[in-house]
């Protein structure tokens, strides 16, 4: 099972809010995921994200897609976890 770290839309219509999620590659963008990782509203540009549990499922090869690799290097979470991976 490959799992990704991707979005998933939420809110109204014209006002959206996306949820940073764990889900199998396999399953649609708003479907079944296995974690919620953490919140990005694009509206006032607030990004809140569970750095343990966004470290850890990094570590276990989970694979961010390319907007989601943007929002947690503006979080400063890829930095922590190529540090952490180089051994610095």
């Amino acid at each position: 099972m490959a799992v990704k770290i991707r979005l998933r839309r939420m809110g109204a219509k014209k006002r959206p809010f996306y949820r940073l999620v764990a889900a199998d590659s396999r399953s649609p963008r708003d479907g079944k995921f296995i974690e919620t990782l953490g919140t990005y509203n694009p509206l006032d540009g607030s990004i809140d994200i569970k750095e343990e549990e966004t470290l850890k499922r990094l570590r276990t090869g989970a694979i961010p897609t390319n907007t989601a690799r943007n929002i947690l290097s503006k979080a400063g979470i890829l930095e922590k976890f190529h540090n952490e991976k180089r051994g610095k």
